[in-house]
């Protein structure tokens, strides 16, 4: 695919974060994409580890060199990553258009009985000379494919799921070597979602950002949420909505004034949406 300048699917890697920032400085065009059936050295945001058995997740990391884009913007990298993979893999798993939805800032997630919203796959944008003239971007992406419930870590069981689990709970082994997982064909997912990626980044490149789609498949919106800070700080607010120009979360505090006030990625540790609890009727935007 012309779109893609390099794309290698690898049995085990450190971090496939890693492998596409060390192609990008040695020079390599974008977009350039690294999968892997396993990684030893996986992160997530704020420096947390991030990993799942061998073939159970779809591990996968884009390389960007944004010239195109105003440094301001380049989250919006993210972004695109983040809407083509929930199209993809409704697509690839036969769910319904917005099952898949996002949770500022960084989590792709869907509603489970009795759970509420459970995470699906986890996003790290990283990047290296914002607004110079060697920009370089890159997005990594773990999607929970054909982890079964019965494996999930006991801590965060009741907190995560996957595509299979969403699907009917598939059957089949992970099958690392095949390519799929629980019936979860990563080889045809990781295809759907460079097929859904490509007009998004287009768009980018013309000066189009897809913010009414990022908007609409924000899961905090209308939602009591609760923020915690790095210094431990818990703050319970009403989200209501994300602000397409800065990537900022925009929230309410129902017991203050009716301003509203937006909420940057680096103020924030973790945000957890309080079970049970929406926004009154018209707080939204």
């Amino acid at each position: 695919m012309a779109f893609v300048s390099r794309f290698e699917w690898q049995p085990v890697v450190g971090s496939t974060n890693d492998v596409v920032a060390g192609w990008l400085r040695d020079g390599t065009a974008e977009v350039c994409v690294a999968v892997a059936d396993e990684q030893l050295g996986g992160r997530g945001r704020a420096g947390r580890s991030w990993s799942a058995p061998p073939g159970a997740a779809l591990l996968l990391s884009a390389g960007f060199r944004p010239s195109w884009l105003p440094a301001p913007q380049a989250w919006r990298l993210s972004a695109a990553v983040s809407l083509a993979m929930a199209d993809a893999a409704e697509a690839v798993v036969g769910l319904a258009p917005g099952t898949i939805r996002l949770k500022w800032p960084n989590d792709l997630v869907a509603e489970v009985e009795g759970r509420g919203p459970c995470k699906l796959a986890g996003v790290l944008g990283e990047s290296v000379g914002l607004g110079t003239d060697d920009p370089r971007v890159v997005v990594g992406i773990g999607v929970n494919a054909g982890w079964s419930r019965a494996a999930f870590p006991p801590g965060l069981a009741d907190t995560m799921t996957s595509l299979a689990e969403l699907g009917g709970g598939l059957d089949g082994g992970l099958g690392a070597g095949a390519g799929r997982a629980n019936g979860v064909d990563r080889h045809a997912l990781a295809d759907a979602f460079l097929a859904r990626l490509e007009p998004l980044v287009e768009g980018l490149r013309a000066g189009r950002f897809a913010a009414a789609a990022w908007q609409a498949r924000q899961v905090t919106s209308g939602r009591r949420i609760r923020l915690e800070r790095p210094d431990g700080e818990v703050e319970t607010v009403d989200a209501v909505g994300v602000d397409p120009e800065t990537g900022a979360l925009v929230v309410r505090d129902p017991a203050g004034p009716d301003a509203v006030r937006s909420v940057l990625v680096g103020e924030i540790r973790h945000v957890r949406v309080a079970a049970g609890e929406a926004v009154a009727a018209g707080d939204g935007v």
